[in-house]
C-alpha cells in the first residue's frame, strides 16, 4: 500500500516514504518548537507535487517509490481564513512555494461556528456587524464540532487533512463543548480515518494540556509527533520525537534513532540530525 508523504524530506526518506494512509497523526509541541511549521510544511509540499513539479524537486526532492501524494489537500481552521494562514505560511516558507502551493490547498474556516455563541461582535469574524435577525437564529446554527466532523467526511476519505488547532478547541469549552465531547470525537477520528485511508494531522500545543489530557490524546491517535526546545550550552535546537506510530516506530527503533533535531528553512521544516543509542 501506498504511504502518504509527510512533505518532510529527511523525515520521509528515513521511515520509507512517508505515513501510512488511515492514520489520525498529532503534532504536539511548545510554542515555536516546529510543531506549527511541520503542519504548514506538510501541507505546503504535498500540495506543490502537484502545481510545480520543478519546484517540488528544488525543496523536497525525489518520492520513494512507495510514496503518493494525496490527491487533495485540506487545511482545517477554527479561527482564520485563507489570507491570514497564507501569510503566516509565508513566513515559514518562501514566497513562490507558498504561492504556488495555495493553489491546490483548500481552505475550510470554520470560524462562524466556533465564535458564534461567543462574545465576539461578528464584524471580528465575518467582517459584517450583528443584525438584530440574526440574534434569533444563532441557537439554530451548527455547532463546531458538527461543522467539523461534516467537513471531515466529505473531505478527508483519501486524502491529506490538517487541522489547526486542536488548541481552539480546548480554550472554548462550555456547556455547549466539553472536554470529554472534544476526546471523542478524535476518538472517533481515529476510527473512520482508516476506513478513509488518507492521512489527518492534528495540531494542539502542549502548555494548553495537561498531562492526562495529552495521554488521552496520544491514546486516541495512531500516531503521536513530540516538539519541544532544548537547550544546551548557549544554544537551543528544536527537536521532535516519535512517541507512537504503528508501522513508522518500528523502522526507527530497529535503526536506535531516539530523537530528530529540526531546523526551518525556506523550505519548511526539515530534519538536521539524529540521534541515536549509543
Amino acid at each position: 500500500m501506498s504511504q502518504i508523504p509527510f512533505g518532510v524530506p529527511r523525515l520521509d526518506s528515513i521511515i520509507g516514504g512517508g505515513a501510512p494512509p488511515g492514520n489520525v497523526v498529532l503534532l504536539a509541541g511548545e510554542s515555536g518548537a516546529g510543531a506549527r511549521e511541520f503542519l504548514y510544511t506538510s501541507a505546503t509540499m504535498n500540495a506543490l507535487s502537484h502545481t510545480d513539479a520543478e519546484l517540488f524537486d528544488l525543496h523536497y526532492g525525489s518520492l520513494a517509490d512507495t510514496a503518493t501524494p494525496p490527491p487533495e489537500v485540506h487545511y482545517v481552521s477554527f479561527t482564520a481564513g485563507e489570507e491570514y494562514l497564507r501569510r503566516e505560511m509565508g513566513y515559514t516558507m518562501d514566497d513562490e512555494v507558498v504561492e504556488s502551493a495555495v493553489e491546490h490547498i483548500e481552505f475550510h474556516d470554520l470560524s462562524p461556528e466556533y465564535f458564534q455563541l461567543s462574545p465576539i461582535p461578528r464584524e471580528w469574524y465575518l467582517g459584517q456587524p450583528t443584525k438584530l435577525e440574526d440574534l434569533g437564529h444563532r441557537h439554530d446554527r451548527e455547532s463546531v464540532l458538527g461543522a467539523l466532523g461534516s467537513t471531515l467526511s466529505e473531505h478527508a476519505p483519501g486524502n491529506l487533512v490538517v487541522i489547526d488547532s486542536l488548541t481552539d478547541l480546548v480554550a472554548s469549552q462550555s456547556d455547549e463543548m466539553t472536554w470529554s465531547d472534544i476526546a471523542m470525537v478524535i476518538k472517533g477520528l481515529e476510527k473512520a480515518s482508516y476506513q478513509w485511508g488518507g492521512l489527518i494531522l492534528v495540531l494542539a500545543s502542549t502548555e494548553a494540556l495537561s498531562k492526562t489530557e495529552l495521554g488521552v490524546l496520544k491514546g486516541a491517535t495512531g500516531g503521536s509527533l513530540l516538539f519541544e526546545w532544548e537547550s544546551g550550552g548557549s544554544k537551543r535546537a528544536r527537536t521532535m520525537v516519535v512517541q507512537e506510530f504503528r508501522g513508522v516506530l518500528a523502522r526507527l527503533e530497529s535503526e536506535n534513532i531516539v530523537q530528530f533535531e529540526t531546523e526551518i528553512n525556506e523550505s519548511g521544516l526539515d530534519v538536521s540530525d539524529v540521534r541515536k543509542i549509543r
